[in-house]
């Protein structure tokens, strides 16, 4: 169980860095799918699951927005682009894999915003986050809010 956790905390390093180089270069899915499986970025990655997630969140990324905008006090193109590409994959995480629980998707967007965002960006993310948890998981936020 542990390998999983650390493959797909690996996989989420990697997705952030891919939507983020779509986001910037309007890049294919396709290719950069296919730079980060032959850069080595993936080594020791659940690779499966990066593939699943960048082409949910590249395929339905206007969804994604739809849901965020209502939670956010600026439009999308004010926010950094580290952010944007974090809070997007939390987005599809909250939405499509609730085999993962709402504050692990929360706890690892988290971090890596702190990584690789700006220096307070994390607190946003998780702002934004806890509040699309409300939204998309009520049964699970509920529960655990009792």
């Amino acid at each position: 169980m542990k390998s999983n956790v650390w493959a797909r905390r690996r996989a989420r390093r990697a997705l952030v860095q891919a939507v983020y180089q779509w986001q910037m270069a309007d890049g294919d899915l396709v290719r950069i799918e296919a730079d980060f499986l032959s850069s080595g970025s993936l080594d020791k990655a659940d690779v499966e699951f990066f593939r699943e997630l960048l082409g949910a969140t590249l395929t339905n990324v206007g969804e994604l927005d739809e849901q965020l905008l209502p939670l956010l006090d600026r439009e999308l193109s004010s926010l950094d682009q580290i952010e944007l590409a974090v809070l997007r994959l939390g987005a599809l995480e909250l939405k499509d894999r609730i085999d993962i629980p709402y504050r692990v998707v929360i706890s690892e967007y988290v971090e890596l915003a702190k990584t690789f965002g700006a220096e307070d960006g994390h607190k946003y993310v998780n702002g934004v986050l806890d509040k699309l948890a409300l939204t998309l998981r009520p049964l699970e936020t509920s529960s655990e809010r009792v």
